[in-house]
Order: C-alpha cells, then sequence, then structure tokens
C-alpha cells in the first residue's frame, strides 16, 4: 500500500513537472544569470580597489620608514 502510495506521487510529481509553464523558469534563470554576473563585477572591482589600496598602504609604510630614519640620523648628530 505505501509502495503503491509512493509510486502514484511520484508519477503525479512527475505529471505536472511536466505540464509546468518553463517560460517563468527561465525568466527567472536569466534574471539570476544577471544577477551573478553583476556580483561578479562587483567583486572585481572591490579586489581592483583593494590592490590599489594595498599598493598605497605598502608606499606609505615605505616614506614612514625613511621619514624615521631621517629623524633617526638628525638625532644621533647632535651630542651634548
Amino acid at each position: 500500500m505505501k509502495k503503491m502510495l509512493l509510486v502514484g506521487v511520484v508519477g503525479l510529481s512527475a505529471l505536472l513537472g511536466g505540464c509546468a509553464n518553463t517560460s517563468e523558469l527561465e525568466t527567472s534563470v536569466q534574471n539570476l544569470s544577471n544577477k551573478v554576473d553583476q556580483l561578479a563585477q562587483d567583486v572585481s572591482a572591490v579586489r581592483a580597489d583593494q590592490s590599489k589600496m594595498a599598493a598605497d598602504v605598502a608606499q606609505a609604510n615605505q616614506e614612514a620608514m625613511r621619514a624615521n630614519q631621517r629623524l633617526d640620523n638628525m638625532a644621533t648628530s647632535y651630542k651634548k
């Protein structure tokens, strides 16, 4: 009895699935694909910005180290 009920449910769902309107599904899939493409572009832009910021930080760090060395050299040249 349970086996026949299970076969009936599976058969009915397959029948209803075959009769479903697929144009709405295709539209939905297309919309999701467009959103995924937009997100991929946004991620690429964020990665590019992050790379630029990392380079700017590295340059600022080098400049700070140079400035600190100059200050250290000035401090060591003065003696009482």
